[in-house]
């Protein structure tokens, strides 16, 4: 518990480091384009609008409720997308700024975080015009919909523990970048994304409760479609709960034991 408000300190004392290195992330990525960080929505709302054109009008797709099937789809899509990018950048955020290792004064371990904050950036953009999406749509904006910082938050987390197991393991397993970047292709189809989860029989259901992604794309259904709490689905909860405190626990502690040893191989 010490090492993770000694984590929150850190954050707050490098806060101005943090941001720069957020902003040149961000800036880099879209370096030499003439729409610069436009990229980062503009690309988007472009997939968003060809698999909403493909899943309706060529796989005549239909939604599960009243609710629009492109609504229905935005809402599992942006929670993946988020946590997709995170994964990935994060994962190769310490080789990607292996300059920072050598210097002592900086924690490395916040490297991870610099990926997952860009990539929040874009999410709260995709929030808002989700809920404005909603409002056109003549939906309500209930109560239930606070619960997207709670969702929001637990995921920040459990990437983030996730990205210190990856971001270190691969400075000495470069392969491990392939594997995870073939490993998020299976989740994305596992995840009831274009699909529902009330299609599997029922006796099947908790092997689908053991995907994390299930828990956070269905939790933001539940907060601004379904008006479900998450207490409403305790066991459910509890799982993700322990499981990204896990995450938290082992990446600290392994990237605490294969910190010393990254300069000699960077």
């Amino acid at each position: 518990m010490n090492k993770f408000f000694n984590f929150l300190f850190d954050i707050y004392k490098f806060r101005e480091i943090l941001w720069d290195l957020i902003k040149r992330d961000v800036k880099n990525r879209y370096l030499g384009s003439y729409l610069g960080f436009f990229w980062a929505f503009i690309q988007p709302l472009i997939n968003l609008a060809l698999l909403w054109f493909v899943f309706t009008y060529g796989l005549k797709a239909r939604p599960e409720s009243e609710v629009p099937f492109v609504i229905w789809l935005m809402t599992g899509l942006l929670p993946w997308n988020f946590i997709s990018e995170s994964i990935l950048g994060s994962t190769n955020s310490i080789l990607e700024n292996s300059f920072l290792v050598k210097k002592v004064v900086f924690r490395v371990s916040l490297l991870p975080i610099v990926k997952v904050m860009s990539a929040s950036l874009v999410h709260l953009f995709f929030i808002f015009v989700l809920l404005l999406a909603l409002i056109l749509n003549g939906l309500p904006i209930t109560i239930h919909s606070l619960q997207i910082p709670y969702y929001f938050g637990l995921t920040i987390f459990f990437v983030l523990g996730l990205s210190w197991i990856t971001s270190s393991v691969i400075i000495f397993f470069r392969d491990l970048g392939q594997i995870i970047a073939i490993g998020i292709q299976f989740a994305f189809w596992l995840t009831p994304i274009f699909w529902s989860y009330k299609a599997i029989p029922e006796k099947y259901l908790y092997l689908l409760s053991l995907n994390p992604f299930f828990y956070i794309t269905e939790g933001y259904r539940d907060a601004l479609i379904n008006h479900v709490w998450f207490w409403n689905k305790s066991l459910s909860s509890f799982f993700f709960l322990a499981l990204t405190a896990s995450l938290l626990v082992i990446g600290n502690i392994l990237f605490r034991k294969l910190r010393p040893h990254f300069a000699d191989v960077l």
